[in-house]
């Protein structure tokens, strides 16, 4: 008889050398509907966003986190509202 791998709560048991050897590849567990390219990406709907490191003032940080999650992408619309308020591409002397 087999040993259920969670309990009543939920919580998952570590698994033993008999669960490992039972395991069978991915390819072979998931229905042929859901068989995309494993481990690659989809179709993105929306560009991607450039990965970069800035360096803000601790009271910009601390305001947007204080907002909770999301705090980065609030900073990202902050600044895409400055940039539609101030005109795109125009620099400062």
């Amino acid at each position: 008889m087999k040993t259920p791998l969670t309990d009543k709560d939920g919580e998952v048991r570590e698994l033993t050398d008999d669960d490992v050897s039972r395991m069978r590849p991915l390819k072979e567990a998931l229905p042929e509907a859901l068989q995309r390219s494993i481990g690659q990406r989809g179709h993105q709907r929306r560009p991607a966003k450039v990965k970069t490191s800035i360096r803000l003032s601790p009271e910009v940080v601390e305001h947007f986190r204080a907002e909770g999650h999301g705090w980065q992408s609030r900073i990202d619309q902050a600044l895409k509202q400055y940039i539609q308020e101030h005109g795109e591409g125009k620099s400062r002397p």
